[in-house]
């Protein structure tokens, strides 16, 4: 038996689901609140302690001008573009070849593979900070945006993997052997047939791998040190002075940095949605 709707329940639990709602909406919404007001002050307004009241100056164009002004903001977002986009690429190029064959092509060993691709999602990040910052180091790429390129590809694509193989073990065998009896080659196939069916799968594995890349600040903290190699995250820190710190800026900066996987979410949206939900119901 499944449970009633809500609007099939007694007025009470009615009552109260609502006012949990709007409770949880608010609790929500509260920082996003709390950000937006304070990148839109002045400096004076918060060395005043006007925080929540209305701002006395609205500067939210001079603060975003100053924080480009001021410090090598710009540099941090480009550095934030590269490792991500480039690591959202090779995560998807990786995963998909790797579910495919474990999906699709038996050999020696798969289920242990597979294991091993499951068990690793398991395994608490933190406790890796130390062998994988000696292996960067042994490899010479510390202090370099290869370093969080290679890394976040790596821990990316184990994740990857596992969401991408449920899709493709869904996909009908006689699709593969109907295209090799017409001569298609295996890396065709899989370009033709299967990345065209994943589509909506692929959407939103981009769209979580990129905002967990982008909103990445431990291992930036780990592998980079120096302003040339600095995400926006790491960089956004950066604002923070010894004596005062200009919250103004760092919300201002904040909302720059959200920007790029709000707008990567609301463009992919549809597919989003429909690689989340694919096989949720049985036809």
């Amino acid at each position: 038996m499944y449970p009633p709707p809500i609007q099939d329940r007694p007025l009470p639990v009615r009552v109260a689901y609502r006012l949990v709602l709007y409770v949880a909406i608010a609790a929500w919404i509260a920082p996003l609140i709390a950000i937006v007001m304070t990148a839109i002050r002045a400096q004076g307004d918060l060395l005043a302690g006007n925080y929540w009241g209305m701002p006395q100056q609205f500067a939210l164009v001079e603060n975003f001008r100053e924080i480009f002004a001021s410090s090598p903001m710009g540099m941090f977002f480009v550095n934030s573009i590269v490792v991500t986009v480039t690591t959202v690429v090779g995560v998807l190029v990786l995963s998909t070849l790797a579910a495919v064959a474990l999906a699709k092509y038996p050999f020696p060993g798969r289920t242990l593979v597979f294991s091993m691709f499951i068990a690793g999602n398991f395994v608490p990040y933190q406790i890796l900070m130390i062998p994988v910052r000696g292996i960067v180091l042994s490899l010479g790429l510390y202090d370099s945006i290869w370093a969080l390129i290679i890394f976040h590809t790596a821990f990316q694509t184990g994740f990857a993997t596992l969401f991408l193989r449920n899709f493709v073990v869904a996909l009908p065998n006689e699709l593969f052997e109907a295209a090799r009896l017409e001569g298609a080659s295996e890396f065709t196939i899989i370009w033709q047939i299967i990345v065209p069916l994943l589509r909506p799968a692929l959407a939103g594995l981009s769209v979580l791998v990129f905002t967990f890349v982008w909103n990445d600040y431990f291992w930036a903290l780990v592998l980079v040190q120096s302003d040339a190699a600095k995400p926006l995250t790491l960089g956004l820190a950066g604002l923070k002075g010894e004596w005062l710190t200009a919250w103004n800026l760092i919300s201002a900066g904040s909302l720059a940095a959200a920007l790029p996987p709000v707008a990567l979410f609301f463009l992919t949206q549809k597919h989003f949605v429909a690689g989340l939900t694919v096989g949720a119901v049985k036809s």
